[in-house]
């Protein structure tokens, strides 16, 4: 499927996927006043730093229909781009809470929320081209943070990088001609539970993303 046929966005009743399309009509009729649909990228197409996470959550995204927002890692993310000048407001798990972000945007590698928030990899194949439309489609992109292994997979083939070449790591940064991909763990639940992410190491990734588009590197 070409980039340059499905825009940036899937449709509302996308049907690319079956699995998630019968979940997402499931969730519908569970709650007819959710969100429930692929979730549109938020931010403006004209930022610097783009974000991509995994999919949307069930309860967060999903029925918000803003990307992480009433996630549990929303609250880590958003904190976070506060923090780094990447976002201004205040940020209280709604769509219409005036929240907003600062020449960044977030998407995700798969626009509709899958079973278990996780995605087959056909799931992931069959949405990467609203990624690669994304990327394609910011004049100005310059960094790129991936949240976990799968959003920086899709994001190493959206870029065409070879997935040898750039490794996932927590902090690697990888060029792709003047984009930069900076590779974090994904703020989820149980990462930071567990301590295999903390707010430090997330904050880290941010401030070294922003210090580089600081001095134009």
């Amino acid at each position: 499927m070409p980039t340059a046929l499905v825009g940036t966005e899937p449709d509302r009743d996308c049907p690319l996927c079956p699995r998630l399309s019968g979940f997402r009509a499931a969730n519908r009729a569970r709650d007819p006043q959710g969100f429930n649909s692929p979730v549109p990228s938020f931010g403006d197409a004209e930022a610097r730093l783009l974000i991509v996470g995994l999919a949307p959550g069930l309860q967060g995204a999903n029925r918000t229909g803003r990307p992480f927002t009433g996630d549990f890692g929303g609250e880590l993310l958003y904190a976070t781009l506060l923090a780094c000048g990447f976002a201004k407001g205040r940020y209280q798990a709604r769509p219409d809470d005036g929240f907003t972000l600062v020449d960044c945007r977030i998407s995700n590698a798969v626009r509709c929320v899958p079973p278990q928030n996780k995605p087959l990899p056909a799931e992931i194949n069959s949405c990467r081209p609203y990624l690669s439309a994304t990327i394609e489609m910011m004049p100005g992109l310059r960094a790129i943070v991936a949240l976990g292994r799968v959003a920086h997979e899709s994001t190493v083939k959206a870029l065409g990088l070879r997935g040898a070449a750039a490794p996932f790591a927590h902090g690697a940064v990888h060029q792709a001609g003047a984009v930069k991909l900076y590779d974090s763990y994904h703020c989820s639940r149980y990462n930071t539970n567990t301590g295999v992410l903390t707010p430090e190491m997330f904050h880290s990734v941010f401030a070294a993303a922003k210090a580089d588009l600081d001095r134009g590197a």
